[in-house]
């Protein structure tokens, strides 16, 4: 996905409410939408169109999501799936699986965890990923691992290179802790409680010696946030 092109996620949701919810905050997210409260023109805005992702519920009017994903897949289409539902037994997790779902949400969710679910699935499922990324004057060069502030280089430790990317991949969403720790460090590195914090501060110092720039935001008892 090139970082100039926004991935067009597709929405099956008969709440209306839900769905313009959905739609408001992806889209906050950089993301294209399209919402359908059935599925009934589904299939052809695929054929027409295409799509990066689909977002299902499963409780369809007249057709069982999980159903209707079954019966694209046999039709060969590939488009990642999260499927978004009240259906929260193990027995409805393994069967949404099964029936062709990347991933699985249950009802109540969190919309930054849906956000990030949907990022993660993408960076997989992307036939090229951007070799740059950009944020206000910062720029990772990710083939060369290197970061640039404006046109000067600023040297970081893979953990730090790694945590920037991070951040900046899911700018403007709090990335907790336990998420950070999960996807930027090592299995086999010690951990601390403040493991976090340290490597945040070492990082706010390299990329805002003065303190002038705020590009880290701390949110008190949760995580971070680049914003």
């Amino acid at each position: 996905m090139s970082e100039n092109k926004k991935a067009q996620i597709l929405i099956l949701e008969d709440e209306e409410d839900l769905l313009e919810l959905i739609e408001y905050n992806l889209q906050k997210a950089n993301f294209e939408t399209i919402g359908f409260l059935n599925h009934k023109y589904v299939e052809s805005f695929l054929q027409e169109e295409g799509g990066d992702l689909m977002i299902v519920d499963r409780n369809l009017p007249n057709c069982e999501g999980s159903e209707f994903v079954v019966s694209l897949r046999k039709k060969g289409y590939e488009i990642p799936v999260i499927f978004l539902t009240a259906k929260d037994k193990d027995k409805d997790i393994e069967e949404g699986f099964l029936r062709g779902g990347d991933d699985y949400m249950t009802k109540p969710f969190n919309m930054n965890e849906l956000i990030l679910r949907i990022k993660a699935i993408l960076t997989r499922t992307s036939p090229s990923v951007s070799e740059i990324l950009k944020y206000k004057d910062l720029t990772l060069d990710l083939t060369k691992r290197k970061l640039f502030i404006d046109k000067d280089e600023v040297v970081l430790t893979k953990l730090e290179f790694d945590l920037l990317k991070t951040l900046i991949q899911n700018k403007n969403i709090v990335l907790k802790r336990e998420y950070l720790l999960e996807n930027v460090w090592e299995e086999d590195e010690i951990l601390q409680d403040k493991t976090v914090n340290v490597a945040i501060n070492r990082l706010t110092k390299k990329i805002d010696p003065n303190k002038t720039k705020n590009y880290i935001k701390s949110i008190w008892g949760v995580g971070y946030i680049l914003c």
